[in-house]
């Protein structure tokens, strides 16, 4: 059975990512995870990874389009 909830050193692993980076997602609030613990260990739910890589597809392919509609404009001048 997968872990519900996984350390942030999990999470740069698995989106290939550093541990800091990792930290700073957290941190701009574009990955949630709670603190747990008496050391306020974070800790990230799976299912905010999957939101997160989701949310991530949606924003890269919202830049791409934006990115060719300015490319189409300025071949039209």
């Amino acid at each position: 059975m997968q872990p519900r909830f996984i350390p942030l050193s999990d999470v740069a692993e698995m989106l290939s990512i550093s541990a800091s980076q990792a930290y700073a997602l957290v941190r701009s609030g574009e990955l949630r995870a709670i603190k747990v613990g008496g050391r306020g260990q974070w800790r990230v739910e799976t299912t905010e990874i999957e939101s997160y890589i989701e949310r991530s597809y949606a924003a890269t392919a919202q830049a791409l389009e934006e990115e060719r509609a300015r490319e189409r404009e300025s071949q039209r001048r």
